[in-house]
């Protein structure tokens, strides 16, 4: 493997250790160890702000409404300093989440996206996102089905 192929494969598996570190195992130290300092969230969920502070609430957010959140990565692709990742995440609701209250028979969603990641020096500098909320709105109940 020459020196390129070896930092798309480290930057890959820098985006797969954060997601599954701060989304799957529930660890909000992870925004600490993987993004940089002055890392820009271009597109931040749910209104949330587009820091670093914004990435770990919403690891927290996902994971109090649903203990068994996790993300499953479908494809990676690695070029340059960019890494681009199809994902879902499923979870079961346990708790509220943006003002739908956990139902009485817990309900497992379902979250489709796809991310870009600009990594630099190491961590993570940069994050674009699009994510089907409006899809998590219905399974949620806060949206109709004809949305």
């Amino acid at each position: 493997m020459n020196t390129s192929e070896s930092t798309l494969t480290s930057n890959k598996d820098l985006v797969r250790g954060f997601i599954d570190a701060l989304f799957t195992k529930r660890d909000l130290g992870a925004v600490d160890d993987y993004l940089a300092e002055d890392f820009v969230n271009h597109d931040p969920p749910f209104g949330a702000p587009g820091d670093r502070e914004g990435m770990r609430a919403a690891g927290a957010l996902f994971r109090s409404a649903f203990p068994d959140w996790h993300s499953e990565p479908h494809q990676m692709i690695a070029e340059g300093d960019l890494v681009v990742e199809h994902f879902t995440a499923t979870g079961t609701q346990e708790g509220e989440l943006l003002g739908a209250p956990a139902p009485a028979q817990y309900r497992t969603v379902h979250l489709h996206g796809i991310n870009i990641f600009r990594i630099r020096d190491g961590r993570i500098a940069e994050q674009w996102c699009r994510l089907d909320e409006l899809g998590l709105l219905r399974q949620l109940g806060l949206a109709s089905p004809e949305a």
